[in-house]
Protein backbone atom coordinates (compact mmCIF):
# COMPACT_ATOMS: atom_id res chain seq x y z
CA UNK A 1 0.00 0.00 0.00
CA UNK A 2 3.10 2.39 1.04
CA UNK A 3 4.98 1.68 -2.27
CA UNK A 4 1.66 2.35 -4.25
CA UNK A 5 0.61 5.26 -2.86
CA UNK A 6 4.60 6.98 -2.83
CA UNK A 7 4.76 5.53 -7.04
CA UNK A 8 1.81 7.91 -7.19
CA UNK A 9 2.89 10.68 -5.05
CA UNK A 10 6.14 10.36 -7.41
CA UNK A 11 4.63 10.52 -10.02
CA UNK A 12 2.33 13.76 -9.29
CA UNK A 13 5.79 15.73 -8.65
CA UNK A 14 7.22 15.21 -11.97
CA UNK A 15 4.10 16.02 -13.58
CA UNK A 16 3.66 19.42 -11.40
CA UNK A 17 7.64 19.93 -11.94
CA UNK A 18 7.17 20.10 -16.13
CA UNK A 19 6.79 23.68 -17.21
CA UNK A 20 5.23 24.95 -20.24
CA UNK A 21 7.97 23.28 -22.52
CA UNK A 22 6.95 20.02 -22.15
CA UNK A 23 3.96 19.12 -24.38
CA UNK A 24 1.04 16.95 -23.60
CA UNK A 25 2.55 14.43 -25.04
CA UNK A 26 5.64 14.13 -23.32
CA UNK A 27 3.32 13.97 -19.71
CA UNK A 28 1.50 11.38 -20.95
CA UNK A 29 4.45 9.59 -21.67
CA UNK A 30 5.54 9.85 -17.87
CA UNK A 31 2.85 9.38 -16.07
CA UNK A 32 2.06 5.69 -16.93
CA UNK A 33 4.85 3.38 -16.78
CA UNK A 34 2.33 1.08 -14.16
CA UNK A 35 1.72 3.57 -11.65
CA UNK A 36 -1.49 5.04 -13.61
CA UNK A 37 -3.86 3.30 -11.39
CA UNK A 38 -2.21 4.79 -8.07
CA UNK A 39 -1.63 8.29 -10.02
CA UNK A 40 -5.41 8.47 -10.51
CA UNK A 41 -5.98 6.90 -7.09
CA UNK A 42 -4.29 9.83 -5.75
CA UNK A 43 -5.29 12.37 -7.90
CA UNK A 44 -9.16 11.71 -7.61
CA UNK A 45 -9.04 11.10 -3.59
CA UNK A 46 -6.95 14.42 -2.74
CA UNK A 47 -8.60 16.69 -5.87
CA UNK A 48 -12.11 15.36 -4.86
CA UNK A 49 -12.66 15.09 -8.60
CA UNK A 50 -13.25 11.48 -10.26
CA UNK A 51 -12.94 12.68 -13.47
CA UNK A 52 -8.88 13.56 -13.14
CA UNK A 53 -8.69 10.17 -11.09
CA UNK A 54 -10.62 8.21 -14.15
CA UNK A 55 -8.24 9.88 -16.91
CA UNK A 56 -5.20 9.44 -14.99
CA UNK A 57 -5.99 5.99 -13.67
CA UNK A 58 -6.58 4.49 -17.73
CA UNK A 59 -2.96 6.09 -18.26
CA UNK A 60 -0.50 3.39 -20.26
CA UNK A 61 2.99 5.82 -20.14
CA UNK A 62 5.94 5.55 -22.33
CA UNK A 63 5.97 5.60 -25.88
CA UNK A 64 2.24 4.05 -26.05
CA UNK A 65 1.31 6.81 -23.64
CA UNK A 66 2.82 9.46 -25.91
CA UNK A 67 0.69 8.29 -28.86
CA UNK A 68 -2.25 8.33 -27.12
CA UNK A 69 -1.42 11.76 -25.98
CA UNK A 70 -1.06 12.58 -29.69
CA UNK A 71 -4.03 11.45 -30.28
CA UNK A 72 -5.94 13.61 -27.71
CA UNK A 73 -3.84 16.27 -28.34
CA UNK A 74 -6.14 17.12 -31.68
CA UNK A 75 -9.55 16.22 -31.03
CA UNK A 76 -8.65 18.58 -27.92
CA UNK A 77 -7.79 21.04 -30.54
CA UNK A 78 -11.17 20.64 -32.49
CA UNK A 79 -12.87 21.01 -28.93
CA UNK A 80 -11.28 24.19 -28.52
CA UNK A 81 -12.28 25.96 -31.48
CA UNK A 82 -15.64 24.37 -32.10
CA UNK A 83 -17.36 24.09 -28.27
CA UNK A 84 -18.42 27.48 -26.84
CA UNK A 85 -19.00 28.11 -22.94
CA UNK A 86 -16.89 24.76 -22.18
CA UNK A 87 -13.60 24.36 -20.42
CA UNK A 88 -10.98 22.23 -22.43
CA UNK A 89 -8.39 20.97 -20.09
CA UNK A 90 -5.63 18.37 -21.08
CA UNK A 91 -4.43 16.37 -18.27
CA UNK A 92 -2.08 12.98 -18.76
CA UNK A 93 -3.47 10.72 -21.43
CA UNK A 94 -6.83 12.28 -21.34
CA UNK A 95 -9.41 15.03 -22.33
CA UNK A 96 -11.54 16.96 -19.44
CA UNK A 97 -13.93 19.10 -20.37
CA UNK A 98 -16.60 21.16 -18.04
CA UNK A 99 -19.96 22.56 -19.20
CA UNK A 100 -21.32 25.35 -17.39
CA UNK A 101 -24.87 23.40 -16.63
CA UNK A 102 -26.33 27.20 -15.82
CA UNK A 103 -25.72 27.27 -20.02
CA UNK A 104 -26.85 23.36 -20.33
CA UNK A 105 -30.35 23.58 -18.19
CA UNK A 106 -32.47 25.78 -16.39
CA UNK A 107 -32.41 26.00 -13.01
CA UNK A 108 -33.65 22.23 -11.21
CA UNK A 109 -34.08 21.25 -14.16
CA UNK A 110 -32.52 18.24 -16.47
CA UNK A 111 -34.08 19.10 -20.15
CA UNK A 112 -31.30 20.65 -22.09
CA UNK A 113 -31.50 24.02 -23.52
CA UNK A 114 -31.68 24.39 -26.91
CA UNK A 115 -28.29 26.15 -27.50
CA UNK A 116 -26.36 23.46 -25.27
CA UNK A 117 -27.85 20.80 -27.61
CA UNK A 118 -25.34 22.91 -30.86
CA UNK A 119 -22.63 22.46 -28.58
CA UNK A 120 -23.21 18.85 -28.15
CA UNK A 121 -23.72 17.86 -31.71
CA UNK A 122 -20.38 19.80 -32.20
CA UNK A 123 -18.74 17.74 -29.61
CA UNK A 124 -20.52 14.46 -31.18
CA UNK A 125 -18.78 15.30 -34.59
CA UNK A 126 -15.52 14.79 -32.57
CA UNK A 127 -16.14 11.73 -30.76
CA UNK A 128 -17.53 10.03 -33.60
CA UNK A 129 -14.51 11.18 -35.59
CA UNK A 130 -12.08 10.16 -32.63
CA UNK A 131 -13.64 7.29 -31.67
CA UNK A 132 -11.52 4.86 -29.57
CA UNK A 133 -12.14 6.56 -26.34
CA UNK A 134 -14.09 5.72 -23.75
CA UNK A 135 -16.53 8.86 -22.22
CA UNK A 136 -17.11 9.46 -18.65
CA UNK A 137 -20.08 11.60 -18.25
CA UNK A 138 -20.50 12.98 -14.41
CA UNK A 139 -23.32 15.52 -13.04
CA UNK A 140 -22.50 17.39 -10.17
CA UNK A 141 -25.06 19.89 -8.09
CA UNK A 142 -24.40 22.49 -5.48
CA UNK A 143 -25.52 22.02 -1.76
CA UNK A 144 -29.32 23.80 -2.07
CA UNK A 145 -31.55 21.30 -0.99
CA UNK A 146 -31.50 18.04 0.08
CA UNK A 147 -28.46 15.24 -0.65
CA UNK A 148 -30.87 12.88 -2.32
CA UNK A 149 -32.40 15.67 -4.65
CA UNK A 150 -28.98 16.78 -6.00
CA UNK A 151 -27.73 13.61 -6.54
CA UNK A 152 -31.15 12.64 -8.55
CA UNK A 153 -30.65 16.13 -10.59
CA UNK A 154 -27.17 15.38 -11.22
CA UNK A 155 -27.95 11.95 -12.59
CA UNK A 156 -30.70 12.77 -14.22
CA UNK A 157 -28.51 16.18 -16.11
CA UNK A 158 -26.12 13.21 -17.20
CA UNK A 159 -28.23 10.64 -18.46
CA UNK A 160 -29.66 14.05 -20.72
CA UNK A 161 -26.47 14.54 -22.05
CA UNK A 162 -25.21 11.12 -22.47
CA UNK A 163 -29.00 10.74 -24.37
CA UNK A 164 -28.62 13.89 -26.59
CA UNK A 165 -25.44 12.01 -27.75
CA UNK A 166 -26.68 9.06 -28.69
CA UNK A 167 -29.51 10.40 -30.66
CA UNK A 168 -25.80 11.91 -32.44
CA UNK A 169 -24.96 8.41 -33.75
CA UNK A 170 -22.18 8.43 -30.58
CA UNK A 171 -21.96 4.68 -29.54
CA UNK A 172 -23.30 4.33 -26.11
CA UNK A 173 -21.28 1.85 -25.21
CA UNK A 174 -18.58 4.19 -24.71
CA UNK A 175 -20.60 6.15 -22.06
CA UNK A 176 -19.95 5.48 -18.30
CA UNK A 177 -22.86 7.85 -16.59
CA UNK A 178 -22.82 8.99 -13.18
CA UNK A 179 -23.99 11.60 -10.86
CA UNK A 180 -22.30 13.46 -7.51
CA UNK A 181 -24.55 15.82 -6.42
CA UNK A 182 -22.85 18.29 -4.19
CA UNK A 183 -20.06 15.71 -3.34
CA UNK A 184 -17.39 17.10 -5.52
CA UNK A 185 -17.54 21.08 -5.11
CA UNK A 186 -14.74 23.03 -7.20
CA UNK A 187 -16.21 26.62 -5.54
CA UNK A 188 -17.53 28.04 -2.50
CA UNK A 189 -21.53 26.98 -1.94
CA UNK A 190 -22.07 30.12 0.24
CA UNK A 191 -22.44 32.50 -2.58
CA UNK A 192 -24.67 32.49 -6.06
CA UNK A 193 -21.61 32.78 -8.02
CA UNK A 194 -20.04 29.87 -6.12
CA UNK A 195 -22.90 27.65 -6.62
CA UNK A 196 -22.74 28.33 -10.21
CA UNK A 197 -19.63 26.60 -10.78
CA UNK A 198 -20.38 23.88 -8.83
CA UNK A 199 -23.50 22.95 -11.03
CA UNK A 200 -21.70 21.41 -14.02
CA UNK A 201 -21.25 18.32 -16.36
CA UNK A 202 -18.20 17.13 -16.81
CA UNK A 203 -16.53 14.93 -19.50
CA UNK A 204 -13.45 12.53 -19.05
CA UNK A 205 -12.43 11.02 -22.32
CA UNK A 206 -9.71 8.54 -22.17
CA UNK A 207 -7.75 5.57 -24.13
CA UNK A 208 -10.14 2.77 -25.21
CA UNK A 209 -8.68 -1.03 -24.97
CA UNK A 210 -8.31 -0.95 -29.27
CA UNK A 211 -6.36 2.66 -28.86
CA UNK A 212 -3.91 1.02 -26.12
CA UNK A 213 -3.02 -2.03 -28.13
CA UNK A 214 -2.83 0.32 -31.21
CA UNK A 215 -0.76 2.88 -29.37
CA UNK A 216 1.04 -0.09 -27.35
CA UNK A 217 1.85 -1.79 -31.33
CA UNK A 218 2.90 1.85 -32.51
CA UNK A 219 5.34 1.64 -29.32
CA UNK A 220 6.90 -1.66 -30.14
CA UNK A 221 7.40 -0.88 -33.87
Amino acid sequence: MRKTLVLGLIALVLVGSMGCGWSNRSKGAVIGAGTGAAVGGVIGHQAGNTAVGAIIGAAVGGAAGAYIGNYMDKQAAEMERDLEGAKIERIGEGIKITFDSGLMFDVNKATLRPASQQNLSNLALILNKYADTNVLLEGHADATGSDEYNLDLSQRRAHSVANYLSTQQVNATRFTIMGYGEQQPIATNDTEDGRQQNRRVEVAIYANDKLKKVAEEKAQG
